[in-house]
């Protein structure tokens, strides 16, 4: 291995040295400061300047265009002399602004060379370019012959302020003083452009309209110049003389020949001369100073000979670029060729070299193929292995989150049936003794609730089935609520207990039922550990960044060991504190549901000296996500709850201790109750005890209870939810969506307490959701307030059967059938002013002169008049009850006019809509 890396190494060497032969490194930098390079005189001195440029390799040529800006030409010196360039090539925009700059280039020992416009200075190295007042003075002398010593003229100018411009002028001038009738009647700023000439010579031509000749400093402005008086056709009265003399198709020998132009002056670039020069420079060989070009007239006369030599000339160039391209292309053939015969040497002793370490190392790597065979053999077993168990894994959390599930409704079932009766014998005469006794069983149940109420909570988080409901509420008020549960045992125990709050109040968005939780398991284990006559207290403060509220359970009891601590949220984690009193699932299930709320737990503790359990939660809601945020209707989700799923007006409490409720002749035994559970000793012990008040017909699944309440239409319905074939979710649903069953409230009981679950009831049409274990007492006082406040609004919104029917006739259980769900269709529609019997017999499934002669027979009214007795009947309470005025209640129970209404009700009432409300409202 290693002489295959020596070789390698050569190999490298080899190959860089071969690229270094081919790479030729530019050692001498010339910056070339360009005044403008936009014009076709600039553009043909670059080309010039590049071709020459071919013949020096070792020279590389930095050009920067000032595009005619003064101050950006400075700028392009001032880098090239902070770069230290070998020389230094400058074309002057302006002469005075460029001087100071040139000369500090010069005294830095940088070579300048001047270009075309002059500076203000003789601190330079050296200047090449054509004598513009001698290109000036010969321009004069021509047009002063031409124009035999007599006309106007409108001159032209470059940029004024630059070297080349002034010259021209002054040179042209100066010739003109010779012929006395020839004067300059307008000078247009033309800036060395086309286009700005062209723009500006209108308002100076027409204010000097008997002009002879243009001489313009430049071919392209007086090919501007000649642009405007054709577009005018003013042209042919013109003579126009240029200066430069470019070839090319756009240059002024083009233009000469074309008759644009009557003469051109040629200005040679000088840019093979610049170049030459700078190499001589740059090598110290001898040069001049002062490198004049030469000037000559071209007009009608010579023109056709100069293009001739000018096209020969640019045909030539063109061939010699084609040829040194080619050159090029060879030489690079060349290098490549060279450079591929040194990869292809070294690759051949690599390849050599490679082929007996190749030879040597066979049987080692066919050895290592063998081990490496059988290793891959046992890899492939133990994925294989470890996929199946993963598989099982999963069959095991998949039975495991079913197991949870199906676990509440096991243990919540027999919690019922052992609350129940414990609940009734509490209420009886029964010894101190063994009301004691009873106590113990109904505490442990509870504990035993609670303990599978912790369990499920770990099972939806392990699920991700937990989801925050959280509305913005007093955290404070909340807190002292929860704690004021407390105060009974702290009194009882002689313990210092108090709720310390830095602020009155404080909005949090937190959720009520996780809260409640974190705070009463922080505070159980407070007073659990706590002796009598010791000290426990919450404390609520705002963090130091007011961006989180703290909570602080703190006591003084045993506190905890080290280690403990250390462990105190580990799920199941009990500690020598815990190991015979606890599951260790509380502070597990606390952090859990903090972590929730985006929030932090954190305990501190000693041991014999107490216990401060710190909670953090976030303000503000930009941590949560929206569908996490609930509207705060009430203070907690539960009244919300049973507001949703009671049909009554009372609150639980009241139901229970309702004097009225309870005394009430209310002809019980004439009320049926279909109860449908699946447990048989459930079923049987709601059984007995509600005959003792009403008709009882049960159950034991979904689909025989869905039967019988469309044979029986019960006043009432009980059903569990969890039960074989149609759950009691479904059932409700049925029941609900049926005609003949729609108005019956539906009670469901089941072992799933949680908000969604909850909300999945009341979905399903149930009028109340009644969470396993619960006390009968509460069961029969809501199954009276639910039968109570149909009577209610039997009242309210319909005619009373048969208290004013014209027949005292109590119908039979078919007829009641028909009865209710007669009065269904009819409440259901009553907005509707086009109700009348046929559209109520097509919803009955019944003929027009069937419906007619069972409410007949029944009620004593024909269809339409107990129709308006009904709607008169809701109308009256709508003017005690709403704020709606005559007209919307008129149009609310399906009156088609108020007149109508009016008229209607005062027939049936012997008093006024108007009035009634009134009098009955003063009275109030």
């Amino acid at each position: 291995m290693m002489k295959l890396t020596t070789i390698i190494n050569l190999f490298m060497l080899l190959f860089l040295f071969s690229c270094s032969q081919g790479q030729e490194e530019k050692q001498l930098v010339i910056g070339f400061a360009q005044c403008t390079g936009g014009d076709a005189w600039r553009k043909a001195m670059h080309s010039e300047m590049k071709r020459e440029l071919s013949f020096y390799p070792e020279l590389e040529l930095v050009i920067k265009d000032a595009r005619n800006s003064t101050s950006l030409q400075q700028q392009h010196i001032r880098e090239f002399i902070d770069q230290k360039v070998d020389l230094l090539i400058v074309s002057p925009n302006e002469a005075a602004p460029i001087t100071p700059l040139v000369e500090e280039a010069f005294e830095k020992g940088i070579p300048v060379i001047i270009v075309d416009r002059r500076t203000s200075s003789s601190l330079y190295t050296a200047y090449v370019g054509a004598n513009n007042f001698e290109i000036g003075r010969l321009a004069g002398n021509y047009v002063g012959e031409l124009l035999k010593g007599k006309g106007r003229i409108l001159e032209v100018w470059g940029l004024k302020g630059s070297s080349p411009a002034v010259d021209r002028h002054n040179g042209f001038t100066s010739a003109l003083k010779d012929f006395k009738d020839i004067k300059i009647v307008a000078e247009v700023p033309g800036e060395w452009e086309k286009d700005i000439a062209k723009e500006k010579f209108p308002d100076f031509y027409h204010q000097n309209k008997q002009i002879d000749l243009v001489f313009a400093h430049n071919d392209v402005m007086a090919l501007g110049t000649f642009e405007y008086l054709k577009s005018i056709q003013q042209e042919d009265e013109m003579i126009f003389v240029g200066v430069d003399g470019l070839s090319g198709p756009n240059g002024g020998l083009q233009f000469v020949e074309d008759g644009i132009l009557d003469a051109t002056f040629l200005y040679p670039t000088g840019g093979e001369e610049v170049i030459r020069l700078a190499r001589k420079i740059l090598y110290h060989e001898p040069y001049e100073k002062e490198n004049m070009l030469s000037s000559t007239l071209i007009d009608g006369r010579n023109v056709h000979i100069m293009k001739q030599q000018t096209d020969k000339i640019l045909s030539q160039q063109s061939s010699i670029e084609r040829q040194q391209g080619k050159i090029q292309k060879q030489i690079e053939v060349y290098q490549n060729q060279r450079i591929l015969l040194y990869f292809l040497s070294a690759a051949l002793l690599v390849i050599i070299v490679l082929g007996a370490l190749a030879l040597l190392s066979l049987k080692e790597k066919q050895e290592m193929n063998k081990e490496l065979s059988a290793k891959n053999k046992e890899v492939i077993h133990q994925r294989n292995e470890l996929a199946r168990m993963a598989r099982k894994a999963d069959k095991a959390t998949e039975a495991k989150f079913k197991f949870f599930t199906n676990i509440s409704h096991e243990f919540r079932t027999p919690l019922t049936l052992i609350i129940g009766p414990v609940d009734d014998m509490l209420r009886g005469s029964v010894s101190a003794e063994m009301k004691k006794d009873l106590q113990l069983v109904k505490s442990n149940a509870l504990r035993l609730l609670n303990l599978v109420n912790q369990l499920m909570d770990f099972r939806k988080i392990e699920n991700q089935k937990m989801k925050l409901q959280v509305a913005e509420k007093d955290v404070v008020g909340f807190i002292k609520e929860i704690s004021a549960s407390f105060s009974r045992e702290s009194r009882k125990r002689k313990i210092d207990f108090s709720v310390n709050s830095q602020v009155e109040s404080l909005k949090v968005y937190f959720d009520s039922d996780k809260l409640d939780k974190i705070l009463f398991n922080l505070l159980s284990n407070a007073f659990k550990y706590t002796k009598d006559g010791g000290k426990v207290s919450v404390t609520i403060e705002l963090s130091d960044t007011y961006d989180k509220v703290i909570i602080m359970v703190e006591d003084n009891g045993r506190g905890m060991s080290e280690e403990h601590v250390k462990n105190a949220f580990d799920r199941f984690y009990t500690g020598e504190v815990y190991s015979n009193l606890s599951t260790g699932l509380g502070l597990a299930l606390s952090k859990e549901l903090v972590d929730l709320h985006k929030g932090e737990i954190a305990v501190v503790s000693e041991k014999w000296k107490g216990t401060k359990f710190i909670v953090s939660l976030p303000l503000g809601k930009e941590h949560l996500r929206e569908e996490e945020i609930i509207l705060p209707a009430s203070e907690t989700l539960e009244p919300m709850l049973d507001a949703l799923l009671s049909s009554g007006n009372e609150e639980p409490d009241d139901l229970l201790e309702s004097e009225e409720l309870s005394t009430k002749a209310l002809h019980r035994k004439d009320k049926t109750i279909l109860l449908v559970e699946d447990n048989v000793e459930l079923r049987a012990f709601l059984k007995k005890r509600l005959q003792k008040e009403f008709n009882v017909v049960d159950a034991a699944d979904g689909t025989l209870g869905l039967s019988m309440a469309f044979d029986t239409v019960p006043d009432l319905i009980i059903s569990d939810v969890m039960m074989p074939g149609m759950d009691g979710l479904q059932l409700t649903s049925e029941l609900k969506n049926d005609k003949r069953t729609s108005h019956i409230p539906v009670i469901l009981l089941t072992a799933k307490d949680s908000v969604e679950q909850k909300i999945e009831g009341v979905q399903s049409g149930a009028d109340m959701y009644v969470t396993k274990p619960f006390s009968f007492a509460y069961l029969y006082e809501r199954i009276k307030g639910l039968i109570k406040s149909r009577e209610m609004l039997r009242d309210h919104y319909s005619c009373e059967i048969p208290a004013e029917a014209k027949q005292a006739v109590v119908p039979k259980q078919l007829d009641k059938k028909f009865v209710n769900e007669f009065l269904a269709v009819v409440e259901k529609n009553l907005s509707n002013t086009a109700l009348n019997a046929n559209d109520i017999a097509e919803s009955l499934g019944m003929s027009k002169v069937q419906v007619y002669r069972k409410v007949k027979a029944l009620l004593g009214y024909p269809v339409n008049e107990y129709v308006v007795k009904v709607r008169l009947k809701k109308a009256k309470h709508f003017l005690l009850n709403s704020e709606m005025n005559i007209s919307e209640i008129a149009y609310e129970v399906g009156f088609s006019s108020p007149a109508y209404f009016s008229t209607a009700f005062k027939n049936h009432f012997q008093i006024s809509p108007s009035e009634y409300r009134a009098t009955h409202l003063v009275k109030d």
